[in-house]
């Protein structure tokens, strides 16, 4: 791929993420950039009444922390720069909103079934980002 290539992977700790990595990795050998996306679901009202605002930024960020870890292990140990990226919210609007953010020419991600037909082919944050995505999305299996 080319030297202009960007790519984003919404990750989330698991192995099916990191195999999105390590695929990712492998299409950014010839050059361009990786980004890594970590998206935190956002907690209920009811929490946000109890727990101040810095608190749960605090604890989103430690847990987006966590959740990119072995990515960007992934990374280093190949000798590709990634830049993360930790959010709030709904992933397929999020990693939609970061690949036009970042200029991102493909999201790559891994895929896990979870419920209904469509679910169990895709998983259902792989079927959020191919909606709202305006960029192509490789899917890992």
């Amino acid at each position: 791929m080319a030297a202009t290539t960007n790519i984003l992977v919404p990750v989330d700790g698991s192995e099916n993420s990191d195999r999105a990595v390590r695929f990712a990795i492998e299409l950014l050998k010839g050059g361009g950039k990786l980004h890594l996306l970590n998206v935190q679901p956002s907690l209920g009202g009811a929490v946000r009444t109890f727990v101040g605002k810095d608190d749960l930024d605090a604890f989103h960020r430690e847990e987006g922390e966590k959740a990119l870890a072995s990515a960007l292990k992934l990374a280093a140990d190949a000798g590709i720069e990634a830049e993360t990226h930790i959010s709030v919210g709904g992933p397929g609007a999020l990693a939609a909103e970061f690949a036009r953010r970042v200029g991102a020419t493909m999201i790559v991600m891994g895929t896990r079934g979870h419920t209904g037909l469509a679910g169990v082919l895709l998983g259902s944050v792989a079927q959020d980002v191919i909606s709202e995505a305006h960029v192509p999305v490789c899917l890992v299996k």
